[in-house]
């Protein structure tokens, strides 16, 4: 398979500036996997790999955080030949919508885009607890989370990358004057939701 950065440097998905990431935190490197999303091929091709990575897991159904991971949960799903759900927004809140149903004690397997702190995961694993499911594992194309959530769960990843992050309140960047910019799909949390996330870290 391609190297995963070589193919995102190719879909122009790393990006280098001042990023606020879905975490709230801020860094100077982002990975717009969305960019990938415009070559079906290529995400077939990463599908495959992670597809081995699983292999060796038992599990029943894929779910996968709307908007980011839609794409690459589904064409995951299909290459491991498993059910596939999204999770999504409603009142910026993650809920399982639109008929879906999961069986108490059915496996799942999560699958996201990029991994940092994990508040999507965490935010999908809320949304679908009711039904009492089992998480057998956690899957992303980019895996940013330097180890810090192994005593969590255990992350399946195409590529492990430890870029430098900031607290805003401590960001070099923003006291350099360099434009923020935010280019995820999650919009601001409430005051309430940051604080019982940041709890979960």
């Amino acid at each position: 398979m391609s190297d995963v950065k070589e193919l995102l440097m190719k879909a122009g998905g790393l990006l280098s500036g001042h990023f606020r990431l879905t975490s709230g935190l801020h860094s100077d490197t982002y990975f717009q996997c969305a960019k990938l999303y415009q070559y079906p091929d290529i995400v077939e091709e990463l599908a495959k790999e992670l597809a081995k990575q699983l292999k060796d897991i038992e599990f029943d159904t894929i779910v996968a955080p709307a908007i980011g991971a839609v794409i690459f949960g589904y064409e995951v799903a299909k290459q491991t030949k498993k059910r596939n759900l999204f999770v999504e927004r409603k009142d910026n809140v993650m809920q399982l919508r639109r008929g879906y149903t999961i069986k108490e004690g059915e496996r799942v397997v999560i699958v996201e885009d990029v991994i940092t702190t994990a508040r999507t995961i965490f935010e999908t694993q809320e949304a679908i607890k009711e039904f009492k499911p089992q998480i057998a594992g956690v899957a992303c194309i980019v895996d940013r989370t330097q180890g810090k959530l192994e005593d969590k769960f255990k992350i399946y990843s195409l590529l492990k990358s430890s870029p430098v992050t900031y607290e805003p309140d401590n960001c070099p960047l923003c006291k350099q004057g360099i434009e923020l910019v935010k280019p995820g799909s999650r919009p601001e949390p409430s005051e309430a939701n940051a604080t019982a996330l940041a709890e979960r870290r």
